[in-house]
């Protein structure tokens, strides 16, 4: 299923809550919410917006890093990586 940026988690889903979350933070990535080297908001703030557990963001966020679209710094917080893939089906921009 795909996932825009203003989508909530639903708790009756077929997928998964941190797939759900992981596919809406690819949509706001995708949409420039966040610039490349700036924060994404915290664990905590994204407990709280979306009213998941700790647990689920942390998964959620680790696809995203697998996926290559952010970085973590340890004790610093998890950052937009420089040049992003993009989402599945789109093309790479050729230089």
């Amino acid at each position: 299923m795909k996932f825009g940026p203003d989508d909530q988690v639903e708790r009756d889903a077929p997928e998964a809550p941190y797939e759900q979350l992981a596919g809406i933070l690819r949509a706001r990535l995708a949409r420039g919410d966040w610039k490349p080297r700036r924060p994404i908001p915290s664990e905590s703030g994204l407990c709280a917006e979306y009213g998941l557990s700790r647990p689920t963001v942390r998964r959620a966020v680790a696809d995203l890093v697998t996926a290559g679209l952010v970085f973590t710094v340890p004790q610093r917080g998890t950052y937009v990586a420089e040049h992003p893939e993009p989402a599945s089906g789109e093309s790479k921009p050729r230089s």
